[in-house]
């Protein structure tokens, strides 16, 4: 094969290859977290979630809030029909959430709220969670990422600021029959509710609970946290 012919075909392999790698597309890491990292007690709110079918109104619960501080998490735990529910947020989905109730005071002040709005969970985004659930503390606990939308909706004529955690399904890596689902649930927060988890939030907040032996990796970027 002449020498320039070679050449031809090199050079278009070459460009093949970086044709080929520019358009492989990026796998985006999913948000994560380990339930047995360490982590910190934050504190604690209430809000408000539907009461069970065939009952309607809504029932009052207390969520308990913690700290995971190598994956930078707030873990909302709450329990209601027979299940336990820890609902992981990222620092990107704690960020959306108080954009979103900024969003919803000023609708709120300037009458823009639409109990006829069909899509109004939604109103102000969807962000990427983490779930794990549980029936009782002897079965298994599963996990998945869910989806979180952040709206607004109209309960007994009163709008609430609505956090729907959206069903999500555990997918059992040996038998497809153990995998399990989880539940579709919103909370309805007042404003005074939803500022109480804002602060609760607050990442100077989450950080001053991180004990001083624990938090040299926050300040310091050099430290490897698997090693620390």
């Amino acid at each position: 094969m002449p020498a320039m012919t070679k050449k031809i075909i090199s050079i278009f392999v070459l460009a093949l290859s970086l044709g080929m790698c520019s358009t492989t597309p990026q796998v985006e890491e999913r948000f994560t977290v380990d339930i047995f990292s360490p982590q910190f007690p934050a504190g604690e709110f209430e809000t408000q979630i539907d009461k069970t079918f065939p009952l309607t109104g809504l029932k009052k619960i207390i969520v308990t809030v913690s700290y995971f501080p190598y994956e930078d998490a707030v873990c909302l735990r709450y329990r209601t029909d027979f299940f336990t529910y820890y609902q992981f947020w990222s620092l990107s989905g704690r960020e959306a959430f108080i954009g979103a109730l900024e969003k919803y005071s000023e609708d709120y002040t300037e009458r823009n709220l639409d109990s006829r709005n069909r899509r109004s969970r939604n109103n102000y985004g969807v962000i990427e969670g983490y779930l794990y659930w549980q029936m009782l503390t002897i079965t298994r606990r599963v996990m998945a990422n869910m989806d979180v939308e952040l709206g607004y909706f109209f309960k007994e004529g009163a709008p609430y600021y609505a956090v729907t955690q959206k069903l999500t399904t555990y997918v059992d890596p040996i038998s497809s029959e153990d995998n399990m689902n989880s539940q579709e649930i919103t909370m309805y927060f007042t404003r005074a509710q939803a500022q109480e988890l804002v602060a609760l939030f607050d990442q100077e907040y989450l950080f001053s609970l991180i004990p001083p032996e624990l938090g040299g990796w926050i300040t310091d970027p050099n430290i490897d946290i698997d090693e620390y």
